[in-house]
């Protein structure tokens, strides 16, 4: 079960999270134990994260030899608020790249773009990382940098 802490309950992280179309900055091990950042676009759906990714990218390796990942997802511009934890996450298929058809869809407004035939191309392998929070800090300095 995940632990909420911070300025808002789990509704309030639920309506950020769902509102904000902004990556998130998952960070992995990497086999010598060092840390890895990368920046996903997610769907946050039921208490989990859904990210996108191709199957030969570094970061789905690592995933697979180490579930355990924490992440941030917040906004760039004041003023700022956002959400950032850890938990455990899990690589599978993306079947008919449903996943990343909904994510283009989010963040870039459709599959029409050129970015959007690149990732759809029937070629390229796509993957689905769920990330399972363990606990969530969130924050907001809307008040104090009103």
């Amino acid at each position: 079960m995940t632990e909420f802490r911070g300025v808002w309950d789990e509704s309030g992280v639920a309506d950020f999270l769902t509102d904000a179309a902004v990556p998130m900055r998952l960070t992995t091990h990497r086999p010598d134990e060092t840390l890895w950042t990368v920046a996903l676009w997610y769907a946050y759906e039921d208490g989990t994260f859904a990210c996108a990714t191709g199957a030969d990218a570094d970061v789905v390796r690592f995933l697979r030899r180490d579930e355990r990942v924490s992440f941030d997802v917040s906004v760039n511009d004041p003023p700022y608020r956002g959400v950032r934890g850890n938990g455990t996450a899990a690589v599978s298929r993306d079947e008919d790249k449903r996943l990343l058809r909904s994510l283009l869809e989010r963040y870039l407004g459709g599959t029409e773009s050129d970015l959007a035939r690149e990732l759809l191309d029937a070629d390229r392998e796509e993957v689905r990382i769920e990330v399972t929070p363990e606990e969530l800090y969130s924050w907001d300095y809307t008040e104090r940098m009103g």
